[in-house]
């Protein structure tokens, strides 16, 4: 059975919501630390400020979604749609719906969009990141090393449906 999967536009109300998402991108590597629970957070928080900042100065026509499954948020996606390129910014599913095919539906529908348009989708990813593997099986190839982030794209084939 397929689970209905939403995008719907971030509000403003979604701020602490989106920033337990991006605190969820930092567990694993904030495990390691002795710091408290309540430095972590500042941490966190701190970052994703910083993040949130860094993306509305550089990205001016993007846009924030928060993704939903079942009328449940479940996690981010921000876009920025240039003449060339899909630009995923960010995609991130909170570890409890992870696995569950919906980073790979949303992936899938923004691919089905660049070839209806003939665009690219692109995103950085850093090199451990597990999600790495996902875009490599549904055809993302390494387009730039920079270090601790890979530029990886996509683009538009005959064959792709």
């Amino acid at each position: 059975m397929s689970r209905p999967i939403a995008l719907r536009s971030v509000v403003d109300g979604d701020e602490l919501f989106l920033a337990d998402v991006y605190g969820s991108t930092r567990e694993d590597e904030l495990a390691v630390t002795d710091w408290t629970a309540e430095q972590k957070r500042a941490f966190c928080r701190m970052q994703f400020d910083a993040q949130t900042a860094h993306y509305r100065k550089h990205y001016l026509r993007a846009e924030y979604f928060i993704i939903e499954c079942n009328d449940c948020p479940v996690g981010r996606l921000y876009i920025d749609r240039s003449a060339r390129e899909i630009r995923i910014m960010d995609i991130t599913v909170l570890p409890e719906h992870r696995g569950k095919g919906i980073g790979t539906r949303l992936l899938s529908d923004l691919q089905k969009e660049a070839k209806q348009c003939g665009k690219i989708v692109s995103i950085h990813v850093e090199r451990m990141n597990p999600a790495l593997r996902l875009y490599q099986r549904i055809g993302f190839q390494m387009a730039e090393d920079k270090g601790v982030y890979l530029l990886m794209e996509w683009k538009p084939t005959a064959g792709f449906t």
